[in-house]
């Protein structure tokens, strides 16, 4: 059928019965797949053959296609099926690789989402983000070459991600002559590596992306393959997941929907499983049950809903719950917890910092997380696994996680929807890395909160004073401690119950172990901000006095507090004077090289962008400051209780 054929049925069609045609398309299957493999394995040829066979070019786009293929020297002037596919046209033309390209078309049977995946090793992140939402992965195998790195990595990669539907398409048969004991042999050489990584079951076929045996009708050439065509494997598999299938209701709550005083539902899309009227359903994490009363969509409501849809869910109860909680099958929930192992795989240029505080987003949830120094990294080439501090662009590492709070998950093998997750930087708000849950750490659920009688707010009353924390920052040499110390005697004569934690007094105790790398510098904060915590708990007005140069670790501690109890006090001096200053002899040793890491010299000061209060040392005595400190806080800020 050529292209003109198929416009004038579709045409005929909408004319027809446009209500028809549109549930024609509607109720199709969507499947999301991946070609990946080795450079120059025939990815994009092998793509512009399916748009082609499948009728997604018209008349006008082949006759291009052909003058195209003159162009560029094909070979007996058949086409360069490559070239339908825009991002190679672009790498031919820029020099380079798309780092993923997506193409979308349809058949009668099934709709298609597939991307293009790049081969080279540097782009490993942007596989990962191809495979994320992939059902199916082709891999595509030169049958010259055979087996190779990257064919390795990326059935790693695609197993890690969780897709359980591998294609192994031995491509360029033309090229050896259909032989079939080379093709027996390459199919061997990878079940042996795929079943060493946990792939159980794969489907092979001998195919060509240029001269198109394989690919929508069997090939004459290889009369010996009796396995199912490309596109007909394509159309027919299975994706739904054995969970889905299970019926193991999970719905991540989006939003609270209120819109009157008489109706109040939780909405968010079936990641899994089906619920009905009457279901007796658990709200995680506070494990509260309740029934659904309703099932509430657009198109009025439903006896049932399954997986795929986006549904408003109606509970008897008036029970709490918010945006990023889950509700789930009241005798089959998923669990709670706080600290995790987790595969993660590294896609920023700047290294992860162990100890630094990262938004971490699952499903509808988001945390503040903080990762551990890494067990390993894996090298996906070998299965090496290779002892490391830090995670590299590309790295694909195991660590331990820890999350401010306890999040509903299930093992990434169980759910990709709660145990796949990002995480995302908190300064530049950028995606540095994903990640998927292996199991949650036994200290998670065998540490539990022990309430006491005497509250925080009971100890503040005793004081008579608003439990807060000022958080003073800034350079060596900026004049913290001192201004610190001023402010704290000046609260004391007012009967003040107070404490200051001075940075070097710190050092020579609690964090004695820390030396000043960026980890330790980090951790030094995280401990500090974690005892001023519980200082506040005891109702005190806490002083800290730290250069604390990272703005995301003074972050990771406002956000310890309640709103209201954390003052950031910057103490702005210039980095000449401070150097000028030089009380304790250690921007010389900085300049010298005997120090290392020194802030301000080889190491950064983020200054804060919003303090509560600055501090301009160039203009104000530290007498001066300390008193306009006090006033500012006890007058505006800190009624006593």
């Amino acid at each position: 059928m050529s292209g003109a054929d198929v416009i004038y049925q579709t045409e005929a069609l909408i004319a027809e019965d446009i209500e028809a045609y549109l549930n024609l398309h509607q109720h199709k299957s969507m499947l999301r797949f991946i070609t990946c493999g080795s450079v120059d394995d025939g990815k994009s040829t092998l793509i512009g053959r399916l748009l082609y066979d499948s009728k997604m070019i018209f008349e006008d786009q082949l006759a291009a296609l052909e003058n195209d293929s003159k162009k560029v020297g094909t070979q007996g002037g058949e086409i360069d099926f490559a070239l339908l596919v825009d991002g190679l046209a672009a790498e031919r033309e820029q020099g380079i690789t798309i780092d993923v390209a997506y193409r979308f078309f349809s058949t009668e049977k099934r709709k298609f989402i597939v991307a293009d995946c790049p081969g080279h090793e540097q782009y490993t992140r942007n596989m990962v983000t191809g495979a994320s939402t992939a059902d199916l992965a082709v891999i595509l195998i030169d049958a010259r070459k055979g087996v190779l790195t990257q064919t390795r990595r990326h059935s790693y990669l695609a197993h890690l991600i969780g897709i359980r539907h591998i294609v192994l398409a031995v491509n360029k048969m033309d090229l050896i002559g259909y032989d079939q004991a080379k093709y027996d042999a390459i199919v061997a050489d990878y079940a042996a590596f795929a079943a060493s990584i946990g792939i159980e079951a794969f489907t092979a076929m001998p195919i060509s992306g240029f001269k198109g045996d394989n690919i929508t009708a069997p090939s004459a050439n290889t009369p010996w393959y009796s396995g199912p065509t490309l596109m007909g494997h394509l159309e027919a598999v299975d994706v739904n997941t054995a969970a889905e299938a299970a019926g193991v209701f999970r719905l991540p709550v989006q939003w609270v929907n209120r819109p009157n005083l008489d109706f109040r539902g939780f909405s968010g899309l079936i990641s899994n499983g089906t619920v009905r009227k009457g279901d007796a359903v658990r709200v995680l994490p506070s494990g509260k049950t309740s029934t659904v009363t309703r099932i509430v969509t657009l198109d009025g409501d439903l006896e049932e809903a399954v997986a795929g849809q986006s549904v408003t869910l109606c509970l008897a109860d008036e029970i709490d719950c918010s945006r990023g909680d889950v509700i789930a099958a009241a005798d089959a929930p998923p669990q709670v917890a706080d600290q995790f192992e987790a595969n993660l795989v590294w896609m920023a240029d700047e290294a992860l910092v162990p100890g630094r505080a990262y938004w971490l987003k699952l499903a509808s949830q988001t945390v503040s997380v903080t990762v551990s120094q890494p067990k390993c990294t894996i090298n996906v080439n070998t299965l090496e696994r290779l002892a490391a501090k830090t995670l590299e662009l590309n790295a694909i590492g195991i660590a331990e996680i820890t999350t401010d709070r306890a999040i509903v998950f299930e093992p990434y093998g169980e759910s990709r929807t709660l145990g796949g997750f990002i995480l995302i930087d908190k300064i530049s708000n950028a995606t540095v890395a994903a990640g998927m849950l292996s199991f949650s750490l036994r200290r998670a659920q065998n540490v539990h909160w022990q309430a006491l009688d005497v509250s925080r707010a009971a100890h503040a009353r005793l004081k008579g004073q608003s439990p807060a924390v000022l958080w003073f920052t800034g350079l060596s040499g900026s004049g913290k401690s001192t201004i610190a110390n001023l402010v704290e005697k000046k609260l004391h004569a007012l009967g003040k119950h107070t404490f200051l934690l001075d940075g070097d007094n710190v050092r020579h105790g609690l964090n004695k172990d820390l030396g000043f790398t960026e980890a330790d510098r980090i951790e030094n904060i995280r401990r500090v901000g974690e005892v001023a915590k519980l200082m506040t708990d005891a109702g005190l007005i806490v002083l800290t006095a730290f250069i604390s140069p990272f703005r995301a670790e003074r972050d990771m501690v406002r956000g310890l507090l309640a709103d209201g109890e954390f003052f950031e006090v910057f103490v702005d001096t210039p980095l000449e004077e401070a150097e000028r200053r030089d009380v304790k002899g250690l921007y010389k040793k900085a300049r010298s090289g005997q120090l290392k890491n020194f802030t301000g010299i080889d190491s950064p000061y983020e200054a804060p962008e919003n303090p509560e209060i600055r501090v301009d040392t160039m203009r104000e005595t530290p007498e001066e400051a300390a008193e306009r400190i006090v006033a500012l806080i006890i007058g505006d800020w800190m009624p006593i209780i």
